[in-house]
């Protein structure tokens, strides 16, 4: 093929999307230069966070309030927060309901997805409906208390658990992802003998790993970081969770936790640093938690909304 010729189709091709060409080098130092300001964004605030927690109460108040550079690393905040108290027993609870919590919403909306994703199951389109609506409609604030108190859960852990037991949007993602399975092999176990529960055990499940553990991950750090639900059921202190003692201490101006006020007052603690510690504490299980579940965001959560 001569030149000419090459030179001849090359103009006729249609030119390409602007998306679609080679990225100049001014695009991407550009696309550089912002993805590391958004990590600065991110880290910076959690560096001087944990930075501040580990700090003895000299170097913060001679810098006078939080810790860029670190001048000496104490544990004094950690081991005194740990060592009981309120904080110890806020995470106690963060960590008792967000187990239970995971467990239960997690049972309910398997079996939920499961049944909604057979074709000939009973009142399948009704419920379906139904449930979608609960996404655009909702009873209130006020109804949902009182429903909560006429069932008796106030100053109750299930207060916790049951009013945001269920997600929709998580049904609806585990249904269509079961509903991409092949037929055949539910099929071929019901010939078999298999009853809708060991198909759903022995066959849905084991293939459905990762979207499981992806909606796991959202249950469980929905209700780790929920605080709502406990400042409006829950009036004991002792049973409020880490992130309601949390909040007594940042947005109340609260100096340090029940226990620990006295140490504050006589000098041997700072209350910024008991702050930054009770924060830390905080982020650590979702911070150890996400990187194990990140390798199954993908498959999980785009083939389960693709599908079906």
């Amino acid at each position: 093929m001569s030149l000419n010729t090459q030179l001849i189709r090359s103009l006729k091709a249609p030119p390409r999307p602007a998306w679609e060409e080679p990225p100049s080098k001014v695009g991407l130092t550009a696309k550089g230069g912002f993805l590391l300001l958004c990590c600065l964004g991110v880290l910076g605030p959690l560096w001087i966070v944990i930075v501040t927690s580990l700090s003895p109460k000299p170097v913060i108040d001679r810098v006078g309030g939080l810790v860029v550079i670190p001048q000496g690393i104490t544990f004094i905040n950690y081991t005194e927060l740990l060592s009981g108290g309120q904080v110890s027993r806020a995470i106690m609870v963060s960590v008792g309901v967000t187990l239970f919590g995971t467990l239960f919403s997690m049972t309910v909306s398997v079996l939920a997805a499961y049944g909604l994703s057979r074709p000939g199951s009973l009142g399948h389109r009704f419920f379906l409906m139904t449930m979608m609506a609960t996404m655009f409609f909702g009873a209130g604030l006020i109804p949902t208390y009182l429903l909560v108190q006429s069932l008796g859960l106030t100053d109750s852990y299930l207060s916790l658990v049951l009013p945001s037991a269920v997600s929709v949007f998580n049904i609806l993602v585990l249904r269509a992802f079961f509903m991409g399975i092949s037929p055949e092999l539910t099929e071929s176990a019901r010939i078999d003998g298999a009853s809708d529960l060991r198909i759903l055990l022995t066959i849905i499940m084991p293939l459905s790993r990762a979207v499981l553990a992806v909606i796991s991950l959202f249950y469980a750090v929905g209700y780790w970081s929920a605080w709502f639900n406990a400042s409006i059921y829950l009036s004991d202190q002792e049973m409020m969770p880490l992130q309601n003692v949390l909040i007594q201490l940042v947005q109340r101006n609260t100096q340090a936790p029940t226990g620990l006020q006295q140490a504050v007052h006589t000098g041997q603690l700072s209350a910024l640093g008991i702050q930054m510690a009770v924060m830390v504490l905080a982020l650590i299980p979702v911070a150890v938690a996400s990187p194990f579940v990140q390798r199954h965001f993908k498959k999980g959560m785009l083939t389960g909304a693709i599908k079906g």
